[in-house]
C-alpha cells in the first residue's frame, strides 16, 4: 500500500534527515526559511521553527500530491490547499493534519462540496453540488453523511425535509416552481438480501426510502407592494390623467414528485494524506 505520510525528519533520533539548505538557529536546528529533500524523496520549502516545519510552506510528495499552506510543529494547521494525485483538490482550514473547519473540495468528477469539516470528513453545514445533473444538497452533515434537516434542489423543484444516515426519512415536502407543494413522509423498507451475494454480505438488508404523499397545498407568494404615485396639483393648471397598470398571475396542476437521486459522488482516492 502506498503511503503519503510525510517524514517527521527524525529530529529526536539522530537519523539522517536528508539534504537541507537554509537558515539555522544557535542550536544548529532548522530555523527560518529553508529547503529540504527528505530521505523518502519528498521535498519541503518554507518556514521552520526550532527544527520543525512551522509557518507558510510547500510540501511536495513524490507521488505528485502537494500541500501549500500553513504548518504548526510539522503538521498541516491553519489555511492551506491540498492537491491530490488524482487531480482532486481541497482548499480551506486544517487542524492537526486533518481537514477541519470551513473548506471546499473539488472532486475528480467535477462535483464540489463547500462547507464545514471535522476529522477529515464533511461535518456540519454544507452544500454538495452534483456536476452531471446540477442537483445540489444543502443542509446538515454528520461524519461524512447527510444527517438532519436539508434540501435537495433540482432544476424545477426541491425536496425539503429530514435526513438520516445519508437518506431521506420522516415528514417533508416537495416544492414545485409552478406554485404548489406536495406534503408527505418518507418511510424505509428493507429489501431482501440477494442469494448471490458474497458470504461477507449475507444478512445485510438494503434499506430503501419510500415516499407517501398526504396532501397538496399552494405556495403563498406575497404580492409586491407598489409605490403610490403622488399627483401634484397646481392651481389653475390642468393635470394629466395617469392610466393604471395591472396584471394577473396563474398556476397549473402538478404531477407526482420525482424521487431524489442517489448520491453519485466520486469519493476521495481512499488514501489519507497526513504529513
Amino acid at each position: 500500500m502506498s503511503s503519503d505520510v510525510g517524514s517527521d525528519e527524525f529530529e529526536e533520533t539522530g537519523v539522517y534527515l536528508g539534504e537541507y539548505e537554509g537558515e539555522r538557529n544557535e542550536r544548529d536546528e532548522r530555523h527560518g526559511h529553508g529547503k529540504a529533500t527528505l530521505p523518502n524523496g519528498d521535498t519541503y520549502e518554507g518556514m521552520y521553527e526550532n527544527g520543525k516545519r512551522n509557518g507558510q510552506g510547500t510540501y511536495r510528495f513524490k507521488n505528485g500530491a502537494r500541500y501549500i499552506g500553513e504548518w504548526l510543529k510539522n503538521k498541516k494547521h491553519g489555511t492551506g490547499t491540498f492537491i491530490y494525485p488524482d487531480g482532486s483538490k481541497y482548499e480551506g482550514s486544517w487542524v492537526d493534519d486533518q481537514r477541519c473547519g470551513f473548506g471546499k473540495y473539488y472532486y475528480i468528477n467535477a462535483d464540489t462540496y463547500e462547507g464545514e469539516w471535522q476529522n477529515h470528513v464533511r461535518h456540519g453545514q454544507g452544500t454538495y453540488v452534483y456536476a452531471e445533473t446540477g442537483t445540489k444538497y444543502t443542509g446538515t452533515w454528520k461524519d461524512g453523511k447527510r444527517e438532519g434537516q436539508g434540501e435537495l434542489i433540482h432544476a424545477n423543484h426541491k425536496y425539503v425535509g429530514p435526513w438520516r444516515d445519508d437518506r431521506t426519512e420522516g415528514k417533508g415536502k416537495y416544492v414545485f416552481d409552478i406554485g404548489c407543494m406536495q406534503h408527505g413522509e418518507y418511510t424505509t423498507t428493507e429489501q431482501a438480501s440477494d442469494e448471490n451475494r458474497g458470504e461477507e454480505e449475507e444478512g445485510q438488508a438494503k434499506v430503501i426510502p419510500k415516499w407517501r404523499a398526504t396532501h397538496i397545498t399552494q405556495v403563498l407568494i406575497e404580492p409586491e407592494v407598489e409605490e403610490e404615485e403622488e399627483e401634484v396639483k397646481t392651481e389653475e393648471e390642468p393635470t394629466e390623467e395617469v392610466q393604471p397598470e395591472g396584471g394577473t398571475e396563474g398556476g397549473n396542476e402538478v404531477d407526482a414528485p420525482v424521487q431524489p437521486p442517489t448520491e453519485g459522488e466520486t469519493a476521495e482516492d481512499g488514501m489519507h494524506y497526513n504529513v
